[in-house]
């Protein structure tokens, strides 16, 4: 099945008004958020807002904007065994899901680091949506890498608007490996700060 809806949010923005560009101009209609919107239609790419998609704003300083039943409905469905609940939900499929994530390791090593701001570095909505597309590899392409962007235009050209499902399957391992990099980063530098509390006020699980 060829692509025809892409979900675009970036955080590391190199080379994606190109890819987005490149599959806009295949049809493929993208959804975006945030920076990445901005980014996209100041360069004159056509962009669907997800709040707009959703009918459902971004709240709580962002924290809160693609945890949403119609985006992860759309890049969870098995079609067309969940076409009726997709429809209940008023949900479109989301074949391409094109998202990395909030650079909390680079954050966290700055010698001066923020508390506050390395904890809202901490990336929800990406690695939700990466794990949800990577499941769902069968049917949605997953990509995490901008290293990958121009491989993936030329193949989605080969063979006519869709990946093969071996490469699918190897974009889904790469996200997986991400996500799992990702959290193992976080979980080092919390644990990093737990040791520094003195012994006599720390509690153990």
């Amino acid at each position: 099945m060829a692509i025809k809806r892409a979900l675009i949010s970036v955080s590391d923005k190199t080379g994606i008004v190109e890819f987005a560009r490149a599959l806009a101009e295949q049809g493929v209609e993208i959804l975006s958020t945030g920076g990445t919107l901005q980014a996209l239609r100041n360069n004159g790419v056509k962009a669907t807002s997800v709040e707009d998609y959703t009918n459902s704003p971004e709240v709580m300083g962002g924290r809160v904007k693609t945890l949403h039943p119609r985006v992860h409905g759309g890049i969870l469905a098995r079609l067309p065994q969940d076409q009726v609940d997709l429809d209940k939900i008023d949900g479109e499929p989301i074949d391409l899901v094109v998202v990395n994530l909030y650079p909390f390791e680079k954050v966290a090593a700055r010698a001066k680091a923020d508390y506050a701001e390395i904890i809202e570095n901490i990336d929800i909505g990406g690695p939700c949506m990466l794990r949800a597309a990577a499941k769902n590899y069968e049917r949605v392409t997953v990509v995490c890498d901008p290293a990958n962007y121009d491989q993936i235009i030329e193949e989605l050209r080969q063979y006519n608007g869709e990946l093969p499902l071996n490469n699918r399957r190897l974009l889904a391992i790469k996200a997986f490996s991400l996500t799992c990099a990702y959290d193992k980063i976080i979980s080092d530098h919390l644990y990093f700060m737990h040791a520094a509390v003195p012994q006599r006020e720390r509690t153990q699980y």
